[in-house]
């Protein structure tokens, strides 16, 4: 085969040093713009399992890569005036000049071609070329010449960066962050030879701006850093690239990602993207040399599998496609959180953090790295870090005593603590007869109270027979539902330690609808089923198109009488028993239709803007928490995003909490969607969290995350980072009520307490899973 690659980088070098061994006739060509043995760039750094495969792949040029490599486990914070440090990391630096010398050496050996000092503006420069591989970089220009067929989604980020060098050594990865009057600035500091380090300068737009690095040119933004970071540096200077810095010499961070990687080219040859021309990673996470070097490694075993016979590219650049595709998406999705996590990580997490919880928050950044993996990596900080946590819950214990992991720190809110912070999500029983739980209620929240969790939350119930979401759903809108709900929160306090909670709600134009077995949101069938009821919201609504009945828009009369409800069935609430109270604002049921303006369309007072659209959710709470016994908490639970364009964003989410926090409300809970059809959520393990973490730390409220938490190293990652105050796990209580039991016995936490009918099975549960941790660790 003829092979071109178009751009000598990582990705270029390596791809033809690899194919060229696998067939020395391939006449392969890589085609540099540079000069021979010139390039710029400080450090790049790899991972341990990359540097598995290149030794496998070329022997030589990974003996030359490591015996040039600075090989450092430890990550150190710098903040406050503080230093934590933290081992156990692996990380590896090689200089990007001699990573390439070392490639092109090889390349040289092997026998590829090597061209310097050519601009290549086009594949079909190329036509005798049965390949062309385009390496050319984030600003690819045949990416840009085929971008109807390779589709590039191209994301500019808002922070300002600047790529320097210092000859002042760093034995860790260091992370620096100072303040200034105008904002924080960060650095990311590593060694990548014996006489060099990297020293990346990042802040915002807003605090770039304000110091005048807007104004200032190459040389005043190196002396600005200097001044900055003087305590770090030592007296070292900071170096520049100087070909590489221009004007104001300061970057943004450009994500690239390409929906299709191959085509066939009007000259018949074969163009496929690498490295940076089709997927780029933040160097928030170091992951962009790591891609573009396992993109050469796939697409050789490719050929290797398939032969290179040149019939066979549509197929081996399918597979190639596919098989890196999932890769590097996991990889940009990791590089994503973590480059979101610096963008915001000055006023979010620097100011209200303590510099314990703000090294734990950056080392999970890019939520790659769980709680029990920090255990593997460096078992003495994150036992240290769990004790320090504990203390601040309130915990005092015995040194010699193992750590109290962060789920199983107690938690207080008004005058009610929670043995833990594991919450039962409400979770829709559809099981009440005219809106009055019965025996199926009663086992159903007992044996999760017995199941370990610190809270159980009842399911929505109403607070008239108009607010049901279906016949099914229970109520507290009369004496005989109060007496019933009272029989079940005895039963949680008499048999369990267990606090328990309700949450009051309104269904507003999502009512009247079969059972969730029956058709979800679907409306009642009447023919020989139940009537349905009129529906009320902020505007006239039809939730299904076409299907679901439409609502009226609730005059004042309606509003009066609605939130008298509400505060009836409050006071109804308290008078059973219960701990805890939720008022329901989210998913598109009544408040929430106030709250999202995708629903709320009122030309009163009521609609419009976000504080007008407030107003009435706001009136209801005020005459809950009026109602509500003053030592007793709520929390609210919100939509966080709408998912639909002009619909409510994360960014209303914290003024909608703010608003909450500032009536009187305890906690925010923190879900999303469901407020309209037309959502395209963006699901994933712990989704949701990321609103629950904003609004705690920029609404200044306590916060319930939710949304596919699955096991104990979620709940203690998010805990312990501070992300939310408590966690509520729903599906996962459905199948094991004693979920929380379970997973305390998995992660071997002895300490939390079985109800004594139960507590026969519990060395037994425990030993299993210490037999389990024994022998994954003997893997």
């Amino acid at each position: 085969m003829k092979v071109v690659c178009i751009g000598g980088g990582p990705a270029g070098l390596y791809f033809g040093l690899l194919m060229k061994r696998l067939d020395p006739r391939h006449e392969v060509t890589v085609v540099e713009r540079n000069l021979p043995y010139e390039t710029f760039g400080w450090g790049v750094v790899f991972s341990d399992a990359t540097m598995d495969n290149m030794r496998r792949c070329d022997p030589a040029s990974a003996r030359q890569i490591e015996q040039a490599f600075n090989h450092w486990d430890d990550i150190e914070l710098r903040i406050k005036g503080r230093r934590i440090r933290s081992g156990g990391h692996g990380f590896v630096g090689i200089g990007r000049k001699r990573l390439l010398n070392i490639l092109q050496a090889r390349c040289e050996e092997e026998g590829v071609r090597l061209v310097f000092e050519q601009e290549v503006g086009s594949d079909e420069d190329f036509p005798e070329a049965d390949l062309v591989v385009a390496s050319d970089g984030i600003h690819s220009r045949i990416r840009q010449r085929h971008a109807e067929v390779f589709r590039p989604e191209l994301v500019t980020r808002p922070n300002r960066y600047i790529w320097l060098g210092t000859k002042r050594l760093f034995d860790a990865f260091t992370f620096d962050f100072v303040r200034t009057e105008h904002g924080w600035f960060q650095a990311h500091i590593y060694k990548f030879d014996a006489e060099t380090s990297t020293c990346i300068v990042e802040c915002t737009e807003e605090t770039w701006r304000a110091s005048g690095l807007d104004r200032a040119d190459a040389a005043d933004s190196v002396a600005f850093c200097e001044r900055l970071f003087a305590d770090t540096l030592q007296g070292e200077p900071l170096l520049t690239n100087a070909r590489h810095l221009r004007g104001s010499a300061w970057l943004n961070f450009q994500r690239v990602r390409c929906e299709q990687w191959w085509l066939r080219n009007a000259r018949g040859s074969h163009v496929v993207l690498m490295g940076d021309a089709v997927h780029t990673a933040h160097f928030a996470i170091g992951s962009g040399t790591k891609l573009a070097i396992e993109d050469a490694i796939e697409l050789v075993r490719q050929f290797r599998e398939l032969g290179t016979d040149a019939q066979r590219l549509p197929e081996v650049l399918t597979r190639y496609q596919a098989a890196r595709s999932v890769e590097a998406l996991r990889l940009q999705n990791a590089a994503w959180n973590a480059m979101e996590w610096f963008e915001v990580c000055g006023a979010r997490y620097c100011d209200p953090l303590e510099p314990e919880q703000f090294m734990y928050s950056m080392l999970t950044r890019s939520q790659r790295i769980s709680h029990e993996n920090l255990r593997q990596r460096d078992r003495a900080w994150l036992e240290g870090y769990e004790r320090w946590f504990a203390a601040r819950a309130g915990v005092v214990r015995d040194p010699a005593l193992p750590p109290v992991p962060p789920m199983f720190t107690p938690y207080t809110r008004r005058g009610v603590t929670l043995k833990n912070r594991v919450v039962v999500s409400p979770m829709a029983q559809y099981s009440a007869v005219d809106g009055v739980p019965g025996d199926h209620h009663l086992v159903h929240l007992g044996a999760r109270a017995l199941g370990g969790a610190g809270l159980v939350m009842a399911e929505m119930t109403c607070t008239s027979p108009d607010a049901r979401i279906t016949p099914g759903c229970p109520g507290l809108w009369n004496e005989d539902q109060r007496a019933a709900w009272a029989r079940i929160v005895a039963h949680v306090h008499a048999h369990s330690d267990a606090k328990i909670g309700v949450q009051l709600g309104h269904a507003g134009a999502k009512g009247s609808t079969r059972r969730g077995w029956d058709g979800i949101d679907l409306p009642l069938q009447e023919d020989g089923g139940e009537p349905n009821w009129p529906l009320l919201s902020a505007s006239p609504q039809q939730y299904l198109p076409g299907i679901s009945a439409w609502s009226r828009a609730m005059g004042r009369e309606d509003m009066d009488r609605v939130r008298e409800d509400f505060a009836a069935a409050t006071r109804r609430a308290a008078a059973a028993g219960f701990d805890w109270l939720e008022l329901h604002a989210a998913h598109g049921y009544l408040l929430s239709g106030f709250l999202s303006p995708l629903t709320n369309r009122r030309e009163d007072g009521y609609g419009g803007p976000l504080a007008n659209r407030l107003r009435y959710p706001l009136e209801v709470f005020a005459a809950v928490r009026a109602a509500w016994p003053a030592d007793r908490p709520i929390s609210v639970r919100i939509s966080a995003h709408d998912w639909v364009d002009g619909g409510n964003t994360p960014a209303d989410a914290v003024e909608i909490a703010r608003a909450f926090r500032d009536a009187g409300a305890d906690m925010i809970d923190c879900s999303s969607g469901q407020v309209s059809k037309a959502e395209q959520v963006s699901y994933g393990r712990m989704f949701q969290t990321p609103f629950a973490d904003r609004i705690r730390q920029e609404a200044g409220i306590a916060t319930i995350a939710v949304g596919a938490i699955t096991e104990a190293d979620h709940v203690n990652a998010i805990i312990a980072a501070g992300r939310a105050d408590l966690c509520a796990v729903a599906r996962p209580h459905l199948a094991n009520p004693a979920w929380t039991l379970g997973e305390a016995a998995r992660i071997g936490w002895t300490e939390l307490a079985w109800p004594r009918p139960y507590r026969s099975a519990k060395p037994q549960l425990e030993a299993l899973h210490a037999r389990a941790r024994a022998s994954e660790g003997a893997r």
